[in-house]
């Protein structure tokens, strides 16, 4: 599918964020994170006016480039014309927490078998794993209220998602909060190991808890910390991987 090229068309910071959020997208293909075209990640356009750029509805990841990205207001108004849509539960999502977290530069959320079925445990996430320790020191949860295609939902999700970085959707998913695309990928790879490892540990029979004054200093160290997670170190080698796998996410 031939799509003309946006790099002349919008301003140069615009065109690379587009370029990351496409390599973001054909790097959770890449790990198995996708669900064929649904799920959706959003990047925040810097400025005033709260739009971002977001999925084409109905490209699988692997298809996604940077051109074909979706630039969309608060109201889901294309801003740039698309023959694409825009999937209405990823609208509600999205824009409910760009709207009221000036942070949130990337919004990752995924379905994978793993994050779901934690999802629907009672128990949440364990502290059972040295991945789990950073995902509780900033963990929210999210009932479950159906296809997220309902604007009253939004309130109710921002509420719950308050100040935390990872946000688990009971019976639904995972979705992470970061300032940059870099770090809310990087969040949703501890994210997505920690629910793969409380799966296979709890299928090997009793389990060992992390200390709690462990889970608690994590939680203090990451109050105070400015960098996230990391993920300006480990993003270029992503990039170097999806360079390999098919640069064609950069048209």
């Amino acid at each position: 599918m031939h799509i003309p090229s946006l790099q002349n068309k919008v301003s140069p910071e615009e065109w690379q964020l587009r370029v990351d959020l496409a390599a973001c997208y054909r790097l959770v293909a890449a790990y198995g994170w996708s669900d064929l075209v649904f799920t959706h990640i959003s990047a925040r356009i810097p400025g005033p006016d709260h739009h971002f750029l977001i999925n084409p509805y109905g490209l699988m990841f692997d298809e996604i480039t940077a051109s074909s990205l979706v630039k969309v207001d608060q109201q889901c108004n294309k801003l740039i014309d698309s023959p694409f849509p825009v999937n209405p539960a990823g609208f509600v999502i999205h824009s409910a927490v760009h709207e009221v977290r000036e942070d949130a530069g990337c919004v990752l959320h995924t379905h994978t078998r793993a994050g779901v079925a934690v999802s629907a445990q009672q128990c949440g996430v364990l502290p059972i794993s040295q991945q789990s320790t950073f995902v509780l020191a900033s963990l929210a949860y999210h009932t479950y209220e159906g296809v997220a295609i309902r604007d009253d939902e939004k309130t109710r999700l921002q509420a719950d998602l308050g100040h935390a970085n990872f946000l688990m959707l009971r019976n639904h998913g995972l979705l992470t909060v970061g300032k940059t695309i870099a770090d809310a990928f990087l969040s949703m790879y501890t994210f997505e190991s920690t629910c793969q490892i409380q799966i296979g540990a709890q299928a090997g029979g009793a389990v060992t808890h992390v200390d709690p004054r462990i889970v608690h200093g994590v939680a203090e160290s990451m109050r105070v910390q400015t960098g996230g997670l990391g993920g300006a170190f480990v993003w270029p080698s992503l990039i170097r991987k999806a360079d390999r796998l098919d640069p064609s996410y950069k048209t």
